[in-house]
């Protein structure tokens, strides 16, 4: 029997398999049976900027309090407190339900208002925290630095008032992701996670009019995410990698362990699967290792990226013609 546990941003886990942030964290009962299948950590769903913003607008709105500027301000404050109490509630009752650690989340478009529930996130409990980030870039005349410099400012301000594991998870659309990775890194962020999933467009030809794309991820997604972590853990030494997107079954959590990831989140692959498949892909991990002779993680993670095969060129190489020339 292989030694599977792990240490990520500081938090001892069981095993390197954590159930990402999603509709399947969002109660005590689903918590407690992703532990219960065994695995490693759980990462509570997010709490959206965005979504309590909005509910506390359409609550004004539908109480005509336009001509009462004190009335909306008490509407939106005991809205938001409203939804922040049910979230450390949460983590209260998650924390007493399991003992595998339990990560906060939560979802932001700026730098300015998590700074105090943050906190809060802590005292409730909460073992860690994950940031989970995306800026879209539309003022065509910014430096892309001034977007970057918004999330070093959001974990600069976060440090103050927390001593939890900060864990940031971003997107691999930035100009140098590698240099927004090793400043994360100097600046003390406990790790990342690669790469989170966000709201993507689509066009309804038929009606006309714009919806959302496939919610879930597919194997395929796999291969953008394996790239740069072998790079990232080649690169950048002593950063904590959580890969994320794509991990549809134990083979593909085997591939980014040895691409350098230090633990492998799944979500879609619950949905569609269930939780059964959390201890399937712990068994086959254990049974592979000991095929192997692979008494632990540290034997082989990271034996294949950036910084340790032959040719890292691999990795590097973004144009494959040459290698389909005759079928093109």
């Amino acid at each position: 029997m292989a030694d599977l546990t792990t240490k990520f941003a500081g938090l001892e886990l069981k095993n390197p398999l954590i159930v990402g942030s999603s509709g399947l964290t969002d109660s005590v009962s689903k918590i407690k049976d992703i532990a219960e299948k065994g695995a490693g950590a759980v990462i509570l769903k997010s709490l959206f900027e965005e979504q309590i913003s909005f509910e506390a607008q359409n609550t004004i709105a539908s109480n005509e309090t336009n001509e009462y500027p004190e009335a909306a301000d008490y509407i939106k404050e005991y809205t938001k407190d409203n939804s922040l109490n049910d979230y450390l509630n949460l983590i209260r009752e998650a924390k007493k339900a399991v003992d595998i650690p339990v990560i906060a989340s939560i979802n932001c478009i700026t730098a300015s208002e998590w700074i105090s529930f943050a906190k809060s996130i802590q005292d409730a409990g909460a073992d860690a925290l994950e940031v989970n980030m995306f800026i879209l870039p539309l003022d065509r005349n910014q430096k892309s630095e001034k977007y970057e410099l918004v999330y070093h400012e959001l974990f600069q301000k976060l440090r103050k008032t927390t001593s939890i594991p900060l864990i940031f998870k971003i997107s691999q659309q930035f100009t140098n992701l590698l240099a927004v990775l090793n400043r994360f890194n100097a600046d003390g962020v406990n790790g990342v996670t690669l790469f989170n999933r966000f709201y993507e467009p689509d066009i309804d030809i038929e009606k006309l009019s714009l919806k959302s794309a496939e919610v879930f991820s597919n194997p395929g997604d796999l291969r953008k995410v394996l790239r740069w972590v072998a790079i990232a853990s080649g690169k950048i030494h002593g950063l904590d990698i959580s890969a994320s997107t794509g991990v549809h079954d134990a083979p593909a959590m085997i591939k980014l362990l040895l691409a350098g990831a230090t633990t492998v989140q799944i979500c879609s692959s619950v949905y569609k699967n269930g939780t059964g498949i959390i201890p399937d892909m712990v068994e086959e991990l254990n049974t592979w290792m000991d095929n192997k002779g692979f008494e632990n993680l540290k034997n082989f993670r990271g034996k294949l990226n950036y910084d340790k095969i032959e040719n890292p060129e691999m990795y590097e190489r973004s144009q494959f013609m040459k290698y389909f020339s005759n079928h093109v």
